[in-house]
């Protein structure tokens, strides 16, 4: 009979690089005592990385750094909303800097959720999930969403001529009908901003 540490063993090495799993993809190989030793032992063998309490990946391997590396931040952010089958979006200046308008990297994701609000901490960045109305994950178009909480963020009052360019030349790439049903949601002021585009 192979023992919960084997099963689980296989299951890791059968997993691709830069995967990320979470404590409850093994509950079928033992009970949550014997998984929980299992994973211990394996993170141990260096098989896999544990990233934060019942979050773990197995580390790719890089040729160029010589090195381990682990999946990003963000990576991560979007495994736990697919195990929840929660959406999320980004906000603020995690926002901004995905749209090219700040080069900030945040150390703290700040998404918005339809999911449970929680905090991760992964090494020196934390994820955060905070809990939002169903309207504002209604956004459809993957720019035009992003330009929403990214304007929230700068304000009304602080938005550079350089930004609005840069808003107005990404918005020209997104899916004409997405564009136009997002208007219909987002803030006055960043609507007028957005029709700009059509």
């Amino acid at each position: 009979m192979t023992s919960t540490d084997d099963k689980i063993e296989q299951k890791v090495k059968s997993l691709k690089q830069g995967a990320i799993v979470f404590t409850e993809d093994f509950q079928d190989y033992g009970s949550p005592g014997a998984v929980k030793v299992a994973l211990h032992r394996i993170v141990k063998k260096g098989l896999l990385h544990n990233l934060a309490r019942g979050i773990y990946a197995k580390p790719t391997f890089s040729t160029l750094l010589n090195q381990e590396v682990l999946p990003a931040t963000e990576e991560v952010a979007k495994a736990i909303a697919k195990r929840d089958k929660a959406r999320i979006l980004p906000t603020g200046v995690y926002a901004q800097n995905m749209l090219g308008l700040s080069t900030q990297v945040p150390l703290r994701l700040v998404y918005l959720t339809d999911g449970s609000p929680r905090k991760i901490t992964i090494g020196n960045r934390t994820i955060q999930f905070k809990k939002t109305t169903p309207k504002n994950l209604a956004l459809k178009g993957e720019i035009s969403k992003l330009v929403v909480q990214a304007l929230k963020e700068i304000g009304k009052d602080n938005v550079t001529n350089h930004e609005l360019e840069t808003i107005h030349k990404l918005l020209q790439k997104e899916d004409k009908q997405d564009l136009k049903h997002d208007i219909g949601l987002a803030p006055q002021w960043i609507a007028e901003i957005m029709a700009k585009a059509l």
